[in-house]
């Protein structure tokens, strides 16, 4: 019987630490989602589509869903206060990833985030990660020396939190929004893991390339 109960309490201790891996959360309610999910969206969803139930035979070949208002418009905050809005960056293409500095797997895929804005900088491409909680900027530049980050910083609005949480379905971070150079998404990630980042750079590989 001891051993029995031993073996029930490892077997659950390292369910916890492997859900841990794959995705963050500062609240007790998360979803399913935190196992890390690849929301694919595919270049036949109709603008006015949600990219999560979108399939290939419900809408016209070839364009992308606009990414929604509180995405592209919403006025986060840079690490100097200024205004930092996604539709400013409309020409280029735009990974918008939402983290905190307490997050292990949003540690896990910075590098991952540093190796693309260095390998497609001079295609027009640009890393954005924005911090959900209230972190000191001193905290998040120690931090970003720390982990040698290349890429834009700033803080996530709430909206634009509540914007990533209505397409991903998921309360935790790290969460990741790709955007191409006419505003439309072309790829929407959540929890993550090698399998999210490896669709994540095929994703970021063929909307650089490709438009």
């Amino acid at each position: 019987m001891k051993n029995l109960l031993k073996n029930t309490l490892l077997f659950i201790a390292l369910g916890i630490a492997f859900s841990n891996l794959m995705a963050c959360t500062n609240s007790s309610t998360a979803t399913n989602s935190q196992k890390g999910a690849v929301i694919e969206v595919a270049p036949n969803a109709s603008t006015n589509a949600n990219p999560i139930n979108a399939t290939a035979p419900e809408i016209a070949e070839g364009i992308y869903p606009a990414a929604p208002d509180a995405i592209l418009k919403t006025e986060n905050k840079d690490l100097e206060g200024n205004v930092l809005k996604i539709e400013d960056y409309k020409g280029k293409v735009v990974l918008i990833n939402l983290w905190a500095t307490w997050c292990g797997p949003c540690r896990g895929e910075m590098p991952h985030l540093v190796e693309m804005q260095d390998k497609y900088r001079d295609k027009g491409f640009v890393v954005i990660g924005l911090d959900v909680d209230e972190e000191s900027v001193e905290e998040i530049n120690a931090f970003a020396k720390q982990m040698n980050l290349n890429y834009q910083l700033g803080y996530a609005d709430p909206k634009m939190v509540s914007a990533f949480i209505k397409l991903t379905k998921l309360q935790g971070i790290p969460q990741t929004i790709l955007v191409n150079r006419e505003g439309k998404m072309t790829g929407i990630f959540s929890g993550g893991g090698q399998r999210v980042i490896g669709q994540m750079k095929e994703a970021v590989e063929k909307t650089v390339n490709n438009g």
